[in-house]
């Protein structure tokens, strides 16, 4: 099996803006993410990839389901798109070599309108994944030790930093 350091640098030449290796223990949980999704997203209760969809875990199910995994790479672009496909890309890569619980978390880029917004069932079901925050992490928390940029947006036209994370073993 590669070494952890292999992940980030692969990551950083399939286009991310920054990969960072981290721990468990770097993760920031908080099951506040989840008031943020049901009372600050447009989206709830759309996507196929939102945590209010049929069958989704609670943030405080999740953790205790990562809790299993030691590290992984987060993965950073101002393109939502990228930073979904360097982390199938990375996922993929992982399980490949043998790490065969690799999962990403990006907020979907798949399509250009999720098929739940029109009640249709999804078209990626098998690529779709859910978002970093949306999982119960503090998104903010977990990326600042990291130095890596995040801000709460003041205007739409300011532009959008966008976090993957593999969880690898």
């Amino acid at each position: 099996m590669p070494d952890k350091q292999y992940y980030v640098d692969r990551a950083l030449q399939l286009g991310a803006d920054h990969a960072v290796l981290f721990t468990l223990d770097d993760i920031v949980f908080d099951s506040r993410t989840i008031l943020k999704c049901m009372f600050g997203c447009a989206d709830w209760g759309k996507g196929h990839t939102c945590p209010s969809r049929p069958g989704s875990l609670k943030p405080w199910e999740y953790q205790k389901v990562f809790s299993a995994y030691s590290w992984g790479v987060i993965i950073h672009s101002t393109d939502k798109k990228k930073s979904q496909e360097v982390s199938f890309a990375i996922e993929r890569e992982a399980f490949l070599d043998g790490y065969y619980f690799a999962l990403s978390l990006s907020d979907c880029a798949l399509c250009a309108e999720c098929a739940g917004f029109r009640g249709q069932p999804c078209v990626h079901p098998k690529k779709a994944r859910p978002a970093f925050h949306s999982v119960g992490i503090d998104v903010f928390r977990t990326v600042r030790q990291f130095g890596l940029p995040i801000q709460t947006l003041k205007d739409e036209n300011q532009e959008q930093n966008w976090y993957s994370a593999v969880f690898i073993a």
